[in-house]
């Protein structure tokens, strides 16, 4: 079979042609560029828990050593310390909480305040998009299933039911065929011109100057929103400032610019840049080494349609959002991890029309749910005020809302729960709840795999295969062997190996949540199907259908029959 055409070489198409790969499908990448990518330090990405896990497993290496976990959040307005987190390591919270100030602290210190909110999430990870990609791209080099296909420009795209052609522009003006297409080719995307895709939406909802720089802060390795700063800034200003860490001493800083096209020039900058560093520092500006600027435009557009026969849309030639601190990369790595193992089950076993529908149902709906949340809060947090930002704990909601968009919490930046999928099953008479809402990413739990081995749930994501998870406490005591024939697992394994799709079978000590017995279903993508009260064979199989599409296939075919008989 032909393989699949990815165009474009930033973050998305490159981390979907690794997904693919890696689930044993070919894949040709049409670059625009050279195949390396100019270091930039002011253009970066700030990766939720997810989004990293996602790359980690897909590169193999520690990202976190080629970016900079946070050590912290603090958010603040004027001179007053609004939120205060402190994060632990990779898998352990930290501890959240909300310091108001009110214990006379100033925010420059390192006194910590007040009340808390018991919200947890894990330390975001900021890495240089150069970085990302560079690692992206070391990673496809031993892939023998990719080819890249440098300075080659997307011009010509035409399709049948059976495939794909397209032609690139380039040194060898070459013609192509595949499988299926993914345009990944960014926000003025070839291929969603080519297919005749409205994108409409808001331009310029947000501006920001930007730069990169290498100096010492009051607070190493920690976050800083501060919102009306004390101190007079040159030049048009909002009144809003980020700092963001990076390695080796470096910062991202972020001054959010007023609406227009009012010019941020380099003599402006350089003395917003003191101004910033004298007022965090106590009145004199520390050293500073400049090593980057730039202005960063935020737009808000959704692509109609993300799917037109054998050729989609991702990442930004789909979508383009990013305000109130949210991350547009973010839902582009999801966008990829989703059709990833939809396209592989397609490509390996045929077309499953209802699976690839769901592309769109899902990853689409989730990007206008952001959008929404996104759109709705503007207006209060940079609409200049009205009586509601006057009412008590006003200030406090707009930073509750901040620090959600920028730590991928809440409905700004939180993953998305995929209830609403058309591959969810039907109600099962042997569902049970468990902390994970059906639909949602599953937490990351140590599993015993079947050779035996120890391994992280999330290790055993996409390949291709559902996994389907037994809570069996005291089986991390003992040796496989003695239980692997033993108790409910005989019935289990021969039910998973009866399943209509490939599965692995896991078995976990315990899960958040959940009974002992309980049989977790999950996809590729690692977001959960359903959980049962035990072994459950007609109702795995039943869920197991419905994940890979043959659900949404059959409740189609019934509402055409239906309506048939009605005529």
């Amino acid at each position: 079979m032909d393989p699949v055409i990815i165009a474009g070489a930033g973050p998305v198409g490159l981390t979907l042609a690794l997904a693919l790969a890696r689930q044993e499908v070919p894949c040709v990448v049409l670059d625009e560029g050279p195949g390396k990518d100019e270091p930039r330090p002011a253009r970066t990405a700030v990766l939720h828990e997810d989004t990293a896990a996602l790359l980690e497993r897909l590169t193999g290496l520690p990202l976190a050593e080629a970016g900079a976990r946070w050590a912290g959040w603090r958010s603040m307005r004027r001179k007053q310390v609004m939120r205060e987190i402190r994060f632990g390591g990779p898998g352990d919270p930290g501890d959240f909480g909300d310091h108001d100030g009110t214990d006379g602290t100033d925010g420059f210190g390192d006194e910590p305040g007040g009340e808390q909110d018991g919200a947890a999430a894990p330390a975001p990870l900021h890495i240089a998009q150069h970085v990302l990609t560079g690692a992206l791209r070391a990673a496809l080099a031993r892939e023998p299933l990719v080819k890249m296909a440098v300075d080659s420009r997307l011009d010509t795209l035409e399709q049948e039911s059976s495939g794909v052609t397209a032609h690139a522009r380039g040194p060898k003006g070459t013609w192509w065929r595949g499988s299926y297409l993914v345009g990944c080719d960014g926000p003025r995307s070839t291929v969603r011109k080519l297919q005749d895709i409205r994108f409409p939406g808001r331009t310029a909802v947000e501006r920001h100057a930007v730069a990169a720089l290498r100096t010492e802060l009051p607070w190493p390795g920690e976050a800083l929103l501060h919102r009306m700063p004390p101190w007079r800034m040159s030049g048009p200003s909002a009144g809003e400032v980020t700092a963001r860490p990076l390695p080796d001493g470096v910062w991202r800083l972020d001054w959010l610019l007023p609406p227009g096209k009012d010019l941020v020039t380099p003599e402006l900058l350089v003395t917003r840049i003191r101004e910033t560093l004298a007022g965090w520092s106590g009145g004199s500006t520390p050293a500073y080494d400049l090593l980057d600027t730039g202005v960063h435009i935020v737009h808000h557009r959704l692509a109609r349609r993300w799917r037109v026969g054998r050729v989609f849309l991702a990442g930004d030639a789909a979508h383009l959002l990013g305000a109130l601190g949210t991350q547009g990369l973010d839902e582009g790595l999801r966008d990829a991890g989703n059709l990833a193992w939809k396209l592989a089950l397609a490509w390996h076993h045929g077309p499953h029309e209802a699976l690839l529908d769901s592309y769109q149902a899902e990853r689409r709906a989730a990007v206008a749910a952001r959008l929404r949340a996104a759109d709705q809060a503007l207006p209060l947090l940079r609409g200049g005020g009205g009586l509601r930002a006057r009412m008590p704990g006003a200030a406090r909601g707009h930073d509750a809302l901040l620090t959600d968009g920028h730590l991928g919490r809440g409905t700004l930046g939180a993953p998305a729960t995929y209830a609403d999928s058309p591959l969810a099953p039907p109600r099962l008479d042997g569902e049970v709840p468990v902390d994970t809402p059906p639909g949602a990413q599953v937490t990351d739990v140590r599993v015993t795999a079947e050779d035996g081995t120890f391994v992280r749930l999330r290790d055993r994501l996409g390949r291709g295969a559902l996994l389907v998870v037994l809570i069996a406490p005291g089986t991390g005591v003992w040796e496989r062997k003695h239980w692997v024939t033993a108790g409910v697992m005989p019935r289990l394994a021969a039910a998973v190996t009866a399943l209509p799709c490939r599965a692995e079978l896991l078995v976990a000590e315990s899960y958040p949540g959940a009974a002992a017995h309980t049989v977790l279903l999950v996809r590729p993508d690692g977001h959960l199907v359903t959980a049962l009260s035990g072994v459950r064979p007609a109702d795995l199989y039943t869920a197991a259908e419905a994940a890979v599409g043959g659900g949404a296939a059959k409740a189609a075919a019934g509402a055409g029959a239906s309506a048939g008989t009605g005529a």
